[in-house]
């Protein structure tokens, strides 16, 4: 368990802000290749963080024998043809959200892993946030006892500019909007700290129809992928929860988390615009007290943190991996979790297109 596992990188965006330091960070992982459609491209980043492969041929990079785990973080529309491919190569996945493009190809990959034994995980990060763990330890406590209402509020600019270019994030069949972005985790993390939903009710809205393409000039471009969504949620247990998510409002209060119950509340937020995990704070009230911010215990702390907020966080994910990868075990976040996630955002689609509320089968049962 001390022996290296060595990590290709699929996709040179994200992957070379995040995933790519992370890996190098983490002591049990190596970078030994990565890839880029462009190969000029993949050298590039190769050279820059001294990578000994840089491919622009998946199955070079699946057929080495150099490779035991692949990270993915292209964008959706390629993620469940990557992952399918890494998974029948026998790698270890780790998939950045939304899983894929519909609930269909998320079960399949999820099917498809267990089949073949190897250890999947979703950059779902804000499991492993120090704040967001705090947040689940008190409600798990009792700390608010009773729930009696969850609201949940993520309201972004960084899409508020409508002279921001063009690209698949503009549309809706490669995955983009801000469903898939910001709505992807608040589903998961829904589940993790609220348990199942039973049924929703959701909105969604293109408020920006156009934006400049710059690979053509700047010439304007339609856009038909949301950039707000708005649900009304009844969870298993009965509590009723409303979510406002947006990527297009200017000044927006950011990132925040309401619990109310019959003993307690408990409020977790931070309106930093640039960084989407630096600057939560954790507060909570009982008995109708002030609210008051609750300090965060050394043990959740991250050992070191990053200009980039996003980087402790990953590598907290990459642990959560390379110990399962090391036991042979499932973990959580797996592909399994982001199923469920998926299914969310195909009934928020379903709902939103159809005026109704929808039901939300058990996963369990879904699964088979």
């Amino acid at each position: 368990m001390n022996e290296r596992i060595n990590v290709a990188v699929i996709g040179t965006g994200f992957g070379r802000k995040v995933h790519i330091p992370g890996f190098q960070l983490h002591h049990r992982t190596k970078v030994t290749a990565v890839f880029n459609p462009n190969l000029e491209k993949a050298q590039e980043v190769a050279k820059e963080f001294n990578i000994a492969n840089a491919c622009d041929s998946l199955e070079q990079v699946l057929n080495s024998p150099d490779v035991d785990a692949v990270s993915i973080s292209t964008p959706p529309f390629l993620h469940y043809d990557m992952a399918k491919a890494a998974i029948d190569a026998g790698k270890h996945v780790l998939l950045e959200k939304p899983t894929a493009l519909n609930v269909s190809d998320a079960r399949n990959l999820y099917e498809l892993a267990n089949k073949k034994g190897v250890v999947t995980t979703m950059d779902f990060e804000y499991r492993v946030v120090p704040t967001w763990q705090r947040l689940a330890e008190l409600l798990a406590e009792g700390y608010v006892g009773n729930k009696r209402l969850v609201k949940i509020d993520w309201l972004m600019s960084s899409r508020a500019n409508p002279d921001r270019g063009w690209n698949w994030y503009a549309q809706k069949d490669k995955g983009g909007g801000a469903l898939g972005a910001l709505g992807s985790h608040t589903f998961d993390y829904m589940a993790w700290l609220f348990g199942p939903v039973k049924r929703m009710f959701a909105q969604l809205n293109t408020s920006i129809c156009d934006r400049p393409d710059p690979a053509e000039g700047g010439k304007r471009k339609p856009v038909d992928a949301d950039d707000t969504a708005l649900l009304m949620v009844e969870f298993a247990d009965g509590t009723p929860a409303q979510v406002s998510i947006s990527s297009v409002a200017y000044a927006g209060r950011g990132h925040w988390v309401e619990v109310y119950g019959d003993r307690g509340t408990l409020v977790l937020g931070s309106g930093n615009q640039q960084d989407y995990v630096h600057g939560f704070r954790l507060m909570g009230s009982q008995n109708g007290e002030p609210l008051t911010e609750l300090e965060i215990p050394d043990r959740l702390t991250f050992p070191r943190t990053y200009p980039d907020g996003r980087l402790a966080p990953f590598v907290r994910m990459v642990d959560l991996w390379v110990r399962g990868i090391d036991g042979g075990q499932a973990i959580e976040p797996s592909f399994r979790e982001g199923v469920y996630s998926q299914l969310l955002m195909d009934l928020t689609h379903e709902s939103s297109e159809t005026g109704q509320w929808v039901d939300v089968p058990n996963l369990e049962v879904f699964l088979g």
